[in-house]
């Protein structure tokens, strides 16, 4: 070993390793392997694998599998990482070796070669603490790293998206209230129809948004069985009796979930089902906040020349060219996000069904995007709630005008005069330019009270209890 470099061997021979960098020898195969696309590894992710590797250490510890003093110096290096430290070590690309191995060996390595500093001795020398002996004792990529996304993504669930819709849902909830008896004109088909509350338009996205969070949790409840201990194929080769309830036990602790022991090892380990069914049910979320996002644009477009019902916050200034002009970036923004989501869940779907026997080798690309999806997601809703939601404004009188305008207001006269004269009262009003009431009056269809009465918006506008 020079200054500059160490020597490390493994079963394709020996390569110089820088001596500053904590990885060593198969992740840098990997980085010479796959220069693909320079995105390394999520932070959760490796979150998600170190929590395992911790666990793993701890129980393996206890269960007199590697020795008290290694067990201890991998928890101790787990725990530094955890706190923040060495993040620049985890360097393969996401794009990488089927299954996830150049990662899984990336993590085993950095933890090996920080836990051989903390006993005293130097990197590299495995024969005290090895990356596959001692950090992967009883352990398999093939049955971490589907535990690590599912570690993975219940962790970014509970630290971006949980919070995330939660804060949107109140901030729908206060701006229905805000604006419950603010009566406009409602449009299907992007034609005029009958007037609607604009309160019951938040209203109504509250209850949407509710309804995802408790599909999401619904979906999310399948990433709590857990294939770890199913080692290589399923059958847990080398792994103690009791390790896969210990890990389970102890990682359900870490992260404050209930996890458990899948009731078939193999099962959990073949099976990509739970990763398609969240992604499925982010990008249900995802479409519908497309649809939010573009009702917001629509209803603040303007704002001389279109529906400018409402004013969204102008966070920054919206063109190159033309001053004074304010865009609903947050609105736009979201929309983008919300496609990238939806073109992972494509790429998750076509992953999760391209595995063979006892493998899915698609599982880092599945990694990355369902927890990038819940993350992106998250960090969008979260931003549009604060940067948008929050501030919005109503335009009272350009509402009330839009309602006492729609030709849709003769629906209201149906059961007094029939479909066919209503839509004579509205023809005529569409050519003349007269108002629905003083044709009506004109033809002596109803008298002006009963037109009072039934024309009256507040109720016409009015949700049934």
């Amino acid at each position: 070993m020079s200054n500059n470099h160490r020597t490390e061997k493994d079963s394709m021979g020996a390569r110089q390793i820088p001596a500053n960098v904590y990885y060593g020898i198969q992740t840098l195969r990997a980085t010479e392997n796959f220069p693909i696309s320079g995105i390394k590894p999520l932070a959760t992710y490796v979150d998600a694998c170190v929590l395992i590797k911790k666990a793993t250490a701890i129980a393996n510890g206890e269960l007199n599998c590697i020795n008290q003093d290694i067990s201890q110096a991998i928890v101790q290096a787990a725990d530094e990482i955890l706190a923040g430290q060495l993040r620049d070590q985890f360097v393969v690309d996401v794009y990488q070796a089927g299954a996830g191995t150049s990662h899984h060996m990336n993590v085993n390595e950095v933890l090996a070669n920080r836990a051989l500093e903390i006993l005293g001795d130097e990197k590299g020398n495995y024969q005290r603490v090895s990356p596959n002996d001692h950090i992967n004792y009883g352990q398999s990529t093939n049955d971490v790293i589907p535990t690590a996304i599912r570690v993975g993504s219940l962790l970014a669930l509970d630290r971006t998206l949980y919070p995330a819709l939660s804060k949107a849902i109140a901030a729908m909830a206060q701006k229905a209230t805000e604006f419950q008896d603010i009566v406009k004109s409602g449009r299907t088909h992007m034609q005029d129809a009958v007037p609607v509350r604009l309160g019951e338009g938040f209203r109504a996205w509250e209850i949407i948004l509710r309804e995802h969070h408790q599909r999401i949790t619904t979906a999310a409840a399948d990433l709590h069985n857990l294939g770890l201990g199913g080692s290589a194929t399923g059958t847990g080769l080398n792994t103690h009796p009791q390790y896969r309830h210990r890990v389970a036990e102890l990682l359900g602790e870490f992260i404050q979930q209930p996890l458990q022991p899948a009731p078939h090892l193999m099962a959990a380990m073949q099976s990509m089902s739970p990763f398609v069914n969240v992604s499925g049910s982010l990008r249900n979320l995802a479409q519908d906040l497309v649809k939010i996002s573009h009702d917001l644009r629509l209803m603040d477009s303007g704002p001389q020349t279109g529906f400018k019902e409402i004013q969204l916050p102008a966070v920054q200034p919206g063109s190159s060219i033309m001053p004074g002009k304010y865009n609903p970036v947050m609105a736009e923004m979201t929309s983008m996000v919300c496609f990238q989501v939806m073109g992972y869940d494509t790429a998750i779907a076509f992953a999760a069904q391209a595995g063979q026997l006892e493998l899915n080798v698609m599982m880092p690309l599945i990694a990355y995007d369902l927890i990038h999806s819940i993350e992106i997601l998250g960090n969008t809703i979260n931003s549009l709630s604060q940067r948008c939601l929050a501030g919005i404004s109503a335009r009272r009188d350009r509402c009330l005008a839009y309602a006492e305008s729609s030709l849709a207001l003769v629906t209201a006269l149906n059961p007094h005069i029939g479909y066919l004269k209503a839509a004579d009262v509205a023809k005529k009003s569409l050519e003349t330019g007269q108002s629905i009431r003083a044709i009506v009056l004109e033809a002596g269809l109803m008298s002006e009270e009963q037109l009072t009465t039934v024309l009256d918006l507040e109720k016409m506008s009015q949700i049934p209890k």
